[in-house]
C-alpha cells in the first residue's frame, strides 16, 4: 500500500508507505503523545463511559510549567470499556506537546454513563468526574522527536459500586502507564543540488526520507530499536551514493550526523 507525499515508512507486518513533510516536528522541540484507553476483565454485559476531556499537566525541560493542557480527542463521547479487554485498546488523543515532563493527567467524564447487566441498562452517577475530573499522577518525560503512548487502564469490575437502593455509581479505579515507541533518527544529507534520498532499512522494514533542499535535514520518527542501514542515494547521477549503519535505542533520538555526497 503506497501513499506518496514526502516520507515513506514500512511497518513490520509488511511494506506500508507513509509520507510526511521534509521538516520534522523534532526541530521544534516537541514529543508526540498518544493516549489510549484499555480495560481489565469484568462480569458485566457492557460498561459505557462518557469521555469528554483529557488534560495533561506539562512542564518544559527548563522547569517552566505550562499548566493544564487539553488534548484534542479523536472522538469525544461514549465508549464501551468491554470492547477494550485482553490487550485491545483505542486511541483517545494523539498530539504533539513541548518536550518536558508530564506530571499529571485528568480525565473528565460526562453524565451519559451506564452499565448493562443481564441485558438491562442502568444509569451510573459519577459526581467527582463530572465536577473536576479524575486526576492521576504520570511522571512521564517527553523527549523531542520521540513518540510515547500513555494508557488509561480502566478497571471496570472494581469501578462500579452498588448502593443499598439498587442504584449504581461509577467510582473509577484506574492505573496509567507509558512507554516510548521505538526511537528516532535525524541527520543531514548534502548538497541539495544532488537531490539526495535517504533510505533506512531494517530487515523487511524500509523507510525513505527526502531531506530539506536548503538545509539537508531529514528525520525518521517512531522506528524500531536496533541496527538500521542508511543509504544516501543521489538522484543527480553525477554524485556518488554512500551508506553506513546506525544503532537506534528506544526513547532516544539517534544523530546520524552529516553526509556530503561527492562528485563522481
Amino acid at each position: 500500500m503506497k501513499r506518496i507525499s514526502l516520507f515513506l515508512v514500512s511497518l513490520t507486518a509488511g511494506l506500508f508507505l507513509f509520507i510526511s513533510c521534509n521538516k520534522s516536528s523534532n526541530s521544534s522541540g516537541t514529543g508526540h503523545l498518544e493516549v489510549r484507553l484499555t480495560d481489565d476483565p469484568s462480569p458485566y454485559d457492557a460498561v459505557y463511559i462518557d469521555v469528554q476531556k483529557v488534560e495533561v499537566n506539562v512542564s518544559s525541560d527548563t522547569g517552566t510549567s505550562s499548566g493544564w493542557q487539553t488534548l484534542p480527542l479523536l472522538r469525544p463521547g461514549v465508549y464501551n470499556l468491554l470492547d477494550f479487554r485482553n490487550g485491545i485498546d483505542t486511541v483517545l488523543a494523539s498530539t504533539d506537546l513541548p518536550a518536558g515532563k508530564i506530571s499529571q493527567m485528568r480525565l473528565v467524564l460526562g453524565s451519559n454513563n451506564s452499565v448493562v447487566i443481564n441485558g438491562k441498562s442502568y444509569a451510573m452517577k459519577t459526581p467527582s468526574a463530572q465536577q473536576s475530573g479524575l486526576k492521576f499522577n504520570i511522571h512521564a518525560t517527553l523527549t523531542s522527536g520521540i513518540v510515547y503512548r500513555l494508557w488509561i487502564d480502566f478497571d471496570a469490575n472494581r469501578s462500579i459500586v452498588t448502593t443499598g437502593s439498587g442504584n449504581y455509581i461509577l467510582k473509577p479505579v484506574i492505573r496509567t502507564y507509558a512507554e516510548a515507541i521505538g526511537g528516532s533518527i535525524k541527520g543531514y544529507a548534502l548538497p541539495g543540488v544532488a537531490k539526495p534520498q535517504v533510505w533506512a532499512v531494517q530487515g523487511t522494514d524500509s523507510l525513505l526520507a527526502l531531506p530539506d533542499s536548503a538545509t539537508g535535514y531529514y528525520f525518521f520518527g517512531g522506528v524500531n530499536a536496533g541496527s538500521w542501514n542508511l543509504t544516501f542515494h543521489a538522484q543527480d547521477t553525477t554524485y556518488k551514493d554512500t551508506a553506513y549503519s546506525v544503532t537506534v535505542a528506544t526513547g532516544v533520538v539517534t544523530d546520524a550526523g552529516k553526509v556530503n555526497l561527492e562528485k563522481k
